[in-house]
């Protein structure tokens, strides 16, 4: 009993008094010391885009290797009929709408806030996902392409206008939608390219209009578009930043 009412005197003798200032001192010592040994196990960029890569899933490429399957069998009907070649743009618009469920994949699962919180924040991921979209897209292009010209003698002057040109405006409304500071939804952007989709058949199937368009012309307007799909792509990475799931006032975005 002597023990426990010494034990009790004790606690009550020993009153402990915190200082602010030493308590700051701790955790402001604590957190330079926990950036020094992560600053010297940084995960390298090379790794970061492997991770990317492991995270997007890989059924778009393969639906997107499909679609150009499919428009390769189609062309050697081409020769018989002429309208054939000309639904290349259909095939081409597809094939830039499957990529839009990945790089609005962040929106959908609402990360966004998670994402730019890391150490590689959201410009980073944005940039890293379109680097691996375009540099598989191009690569599956380029395929289909080689396969068309070599196999299927397909003059590339067909090609760049039936195929690579409706592509670049379609990727050009893509990316234009994403970076758009009014938050467009997948539907929007893929509402927006089936409408290119119409325009651009009925383009074609005119014959009028048609001829009008010549060789300098086609070239003249895949340069355009080229450029302002360079612009668009630098904007949707830089803007990405101020894209969030809730207002500025912190009520959440409907």
């Amino acid at each position: 009993m002597d023990l426990d009412r010494q034990m009790k005197i004790y606690k009550e003798r020993m009153v402990t008094v915190p200082d602010e200032n030493r308590i700051r001192e701790a955790v402001n010592a604590s957190v330079e010391s926990f950036f020094r040994a992560e600053a010297g196990r940084m995960l390298a960029y090379h790794s970061f885009l492997y991770l990317q890569l492991q995270l997007i899933r890989k059924r778009w490429w393969v639906i997107q290797a499909a679609v150009l399957a499919g428009l390769w069998m189609l062309l050697p009907l081409a020769e018989s009929e002429t309208y054939i070649c000309r639904t290349l743009g259909i095939g081409g618009t597809l094939f830039m709408i499957l990529m839009i469920p990945e790089l609005w994949k962040n929106r959908t699962n609402q990360s966004m806030e998670v994402e730019t919180a890391a150490y590689y924040d959201l410009c980073r991921v944005y940039a890293a996902r379109m680097l691996l979209f375009g540099g598989a897209d191009i690569l599956l292009i380029t395929a289909f392409g080689s396969a068309a010209v070599v196999s299927l003698q397909i003059s590339l002057e067909d090609l760049l206008i039936q195929f690579l040109f409706p592509v670049t405006v379609t990727a050009c409304i893509c990316f234009g939608a994403l970076g758009s500071r009014y938050l467009l939804s997948e539907a929007s952007a893929v509402g927006m390219c089936i409408l290119w989709s119409a325009v651009w058949w009925c383009i074609l199937m005119n014959e009028r209009v048609y001829a009008l368009l010549t060789v300098p012309v086609w070239g003249m307007l895949l340069a355009g578009a080229a450029v302002f799909l360079i612009f668009v792509v630098c904007r949707a990475i830089r803007q990405c930043g101020s894209i969030w799931e809730v207002s500025p006032d912190g009520t959440e975005i409907e």
